[in-house]
């Protein structure tokens, strides 16, 4: 049986694909994984490859989604993002969003939210 805290992630993580489709985004791969890190999604938003950072937040007193994606994290999801784009013939557009889902479920989505 998985932790707790691992099903609340992958719940969050369906929550926030079924909603990114909802709104014209394909998915394309699900928790990519390679040395340097993963991604939680990757999505495709017309031409634009979308790599999707998912945060579920238990209490707003842990601060946002945003908040919770740190300089190191940051640099984990670029370096995952680059061994990723390694593999394709061509490099697409690309972005980098964060969902945030907080315990109503409510969601909150940053669309480029690296730079």
């Amino acid at each position: 049986m998985k932790a707790r805290h691992l099903r609340k992630g992958e719940a969050a993580e369906s929550l926030a694909c079924r909603w990114l489709e909802s709104r014209g985004l394909k998915l394309r791969e699900r928790n990519y994984r390679c040395k340097a890190g993963e991604i939680d999604l990757i999505m495709e938003d017309g031409p634009e490859l979308v790599f999707v950072e998912v945060r579920y937040r238990s209490h707003p007193g842990y601060g946002s989604a945003a908040e919770s994606v740190t300089p190191a994290k940051q640099q984990k999801l670029l370096r995952t993002a680059q061994h990723y784009l390694q593999q394709l013939n061509r490099t697409p557009a690309c972005r980098f969003d964060i969902i945030g889902i907080d315990p109503e479920q409510q969601i909150q989505w940053i669309r480029n939210a690296l730079q």
